[in-house]
């Protein structure tokens, strides 16, 4: 007899655990095993959340190679029905190897489930027959389960279903996740003292009541002198219970006796490790808090200066549409004169030097704009005309508020009068809201990432390198948008409801969006280069950004490189094809223009696009969604909506036009909820390069991943030393700040 040594793990989510009777059988390239019930000392709590359980599996003889196992299992006597998450199952040979096989699947009691060993291969090396069987039948039941569906002509298509519980198990938010996010979403209008708002359609009386509503958010934060000190404490402690934790010989109530009041509750448990480790993370969070959240405040004090509206077409939460500007548009008509009244420069030595720039918002141009509370709301096509000065920053010239010159369309100018200058610069953020929302963020980051992560899981099986590479960053995609779609997008959602291109200018503004993009748009280094902003200062979303650009490309071209060999190697994998061209035509709809590649002929296409992928679902969204509240929290600075037109002619504003052209007070408050609820963390949030599932088992891929994540780990110093001197911080590209997927 020969013994195989089977350890089970089972994962760490709440509700992992099973009850039932667990079988398993081995097949090898030279036989299987008989099904085996696993069975030992630990009993019924073998299989409990987080447990690791050790069987032995017996066999007349070797069974080779293995190449798979399954497992099934079955309700024990007067045990109820309940599902199963896995983690892994390794096997110790008696030729003295371990085998892998990563599961992170739910198994339920209804089929038996199979699973490769964990060596990754391509299509054309799977060569033996049961591999190559099981491979056929797992794309076969994955294509069963992730269907095509389209939500809107010209739209990006998405995943068929009919609800959230619908979507398969294990691509469904987690208990902790599906449990906070729910909680907050009831719970944001009261959380934020909002709830006698929501049904008032009245007009703002004045800038000083929205501030009142405003600070009844940030009041739930302590004081930043409190935060400062409890931050320090938390470091401290947490250092302490680490260097406790190691060191066994120490007992916690030695290490708490200064503080008696702790010491009395915590003294009795003096072996916590298990339960104390995931403290040390809470520095990790709690220092970012402190960084991040008085961005609200910062923007409240400084809304109306030029310098601040200037500084967020760089490191706000759309930093997408700002260009160099080497020509004045033939739709903008403006002078020396006008910009430079002083005459200490000119538009065409400006233009020369580099330092003049332009937003365009022509994507908005003719949009119906929504109508809201029975009132028709207005929505503008700007352009902008910036001028970076020596002191390095991004200062407004000139605002025209739609596309064509006529003697109605006036533009607006610094030396311009008070509400008339900050009236024209709030059109700019309403339409900036829209073009954020609607392409910038929907558009490029989530319906992108979706397209991606369902071609990845109708077209690569598990044990395909780039499937086992990518789905960490498919985490929670496909429920997050089927909720956006339900919730943000339908024609009873928050943005159909109270934004001005909510409904029809909606689907217009993403079918532009689609039919305009480009694969190069999508790469931050060529996007920032085609734009002209590569000697831009103060641009921390591009500093961080090509850094991270960088360390990602690094990695794949690595984890890549260990798998194809050659060109060749590309082109004959069947199923990489397969992904790239179900991505060409459901994500882009077949549109060669874009730019995006139908197959892969080469090693470099294939590392390109993938860091590209991994980017988008991570970084980029990260970048453009974590803000919104920062930034948008604060109405005024981004309005969803404005319920006055435009005005004609210069000397027609003032503080009442200004408050009545403001989002009535329930929109208002309808949309701090939202972006509150979409800037929210949740506890089970995994931080950028942190792979807590293990798909991959081989030494070099392993050791690959280390190096990432210590790339990513000098990164997140760099910027944290960074932000730490600056009186506005940008914390959205800190590795330990932004997830490993479109997760929120």
């Amino acid at each position: 007899m020969v013994h195989y040594k089977v350890t089970v793990s089972t994962g760490d989510r709440l509700d992992a655990t099973t009850l039932s009777d667990v079988y398993i059988k081995l097949v090898g390239t030279d036989g299987e095993s008989q099904r085996k019930l696993l069975r030992g000392l630990q009993g019924a709590t073998a299989f409990m959340i987080g447990q690791v359980s050790t069987f032995t599996v017996s066999c007349p003889e070797s069974l080779g190679n293995l190449v798979l196992i399954e497992l099934d299992k079955k309700p024990s006597v007067f045990i109820i029905k309940d599902n199963w998450f896995p983690a892994k199952v390794e096997v110790l040979c008696p030729e003295g190897n371990t085998c892998t096989f990563p599961i992170y699947r739910w198994i339920n009691n209804d089929q038996t489930n199979y699973f490769r060993e964990a060596t990754a291969m391509k299509v054309f090396e799977d060569t033996h027959p049961l591999g190559a069987y099981f491979r056929q039948q797992e794309m076969k039941k994955r294509e069963t389960d992730y269907h095509w569906a389209v939500y809107e002509e010209g739209f990006p298509h998405c995943i068929k279903t009919d609800d959230n519980l619908s979507l398969p198990a294990e691509v469904q938010f987690s208990f902790t996740k599906d449990t906070e996010f729910k909680l907050t979403a009831a719970t944001t209008l009261t959380e934020l003292k909002l709830t006698g708002y929501v049904d008032c359609n009245k007009t703002w009386p004045d800038l000083e009541s929205i501030n009142r509503v405003f600070w009844k958010k940030t009041d739930i934060l302590p004081t930043p002198t409190y935060l400062s000190s409890l931050k320090k404490m938390c470091w401290l402690t947490c250092k302490l219970l680490r260097s406790a934790i190691q060191d066994g010989r120490t007992r916690l109530s030695s290490l708490l006796g200064p503080m008696p009041h702790l010491s009395g509750f915590l003294g009795p448990m003096s072996h916590l490790s298990g339960f104390l480790a995931p403290i040390s993370h809470l520095s990790r969070f709690l220092g970012p808090l402190l960084e991040t959240k008085t961005i609200p405040e910062y923007v409240m004090k400084h809304w109306k200066e030029d310098a601040f509206f200037g500084y967020q077409f760089l490191n706000g939460v759309n930093p997408m549409l700002i260009r160099r500007c080497s020509a004045l548009p033939s739709n903008l008509s403006v002078t020396d004169d006008m910009v430079f009244p002083s005459g200490q420069y000119s538009l065409a030595e400006e233009m020369k030097k580099g330092n003049i720039f332009l937003c365009d918002y022509k994507n908005l141009d003719g949009v119906k704009a929504n109508t809201i509370n029975g009132k028709q709301q207005y929505l503008t096509a700007p352009l902008v005309l910036l001028h970076r000065t020596p002191d390095a920053n991004m200062m407004p010239l000139a605002i025209q508020l739609k596309q064509t010159p006529a003697d109605d369309n006036p533009v607006f100018l610094p030396s311009d009068s008070e509400y008339d200058w900050l009236t024209a610069k709030i059109f700019v953020r309403s339409a900036d809201f829209t073009e954020h929302q609607l392409n910038t963020h929907l558009l490029r980051t989530h319906l992108l990432a979706e397209v991606f992560a369902v071609s990845l899981l109708r077209n690569l099986p598990m044990v395909h390198p780039l499937y086992k590479l990518l789905i960490p960053h498919t985490r929670y995609t496909l429920q997050i948008n089927y909720l956006a779609r339900l919730s943000l997008i339908s024609e009873t959602g928050v943005f159909t409801k109270f934004s001005a291109s909510g409904g029809e200018g909606m689907t217009t503004i993403l079918k532009r969006s689609l039919s305009s993009m480009t694969y190069s748009s999508l790469c931050l280094p060529e996007d920032i280069a085609e734009r002209g902003l590569e000697a831009v200062p103060n641009f921390y979303y591009k500093d961080d950004g090509l850094r991270l650009w960088k360390i990602i490309h690094r990695f794949v071209e690595a984890v890549i490189g260990n798998y194809y060999k050659d060109d060749t190697d590309v082109q004959n994998d069947s199923e990489l094809q397969k992904w790239i061209g179900d991505i060409f035509e459901h994500g882009f709809l077949s549109q060669t223009k874009t730019g995006i590649p139908q197959r892969f002929s080469t090693v470099t296409k294939l590392n390109k696009f993938v860091t590209m992928v991994i980017f988008t679902g991570s970084c980029q969204h990260a970048a453009v969604n974590s803000g919104q509240y920062d930034y948008g929290g604060w109405m005024p600075n981004a309005p969803s909506t404005l319920q006055l037109p435009p005005p004609t002619r210069k000397g027609t504003t003032s503080e009442k036009t200004m408050l009545q052209t403001l989002p009535d007070i329930s929109t208002t408050v309808q949309g701090m909820a939202t972006m509150w609820l979409l800037s929210k963390q949740s506890s089970d949030f995994v931080p950028f390069g942190q792979y807590p599932e293990e798909h991959f088992s081989e030494r070099i891929p392993c050791q690959l991943i280390k190096a990432f994540q210590a790339e990513l780990k000098e990164l997140s110093s760099d910027i944290r030393a960074r932000n730490s001197t600056l009186k506005l911080p940008y914390p959205y590209l800190d590795p330990a700040e932004l997830e490993n997927s479109v997760a929120i």
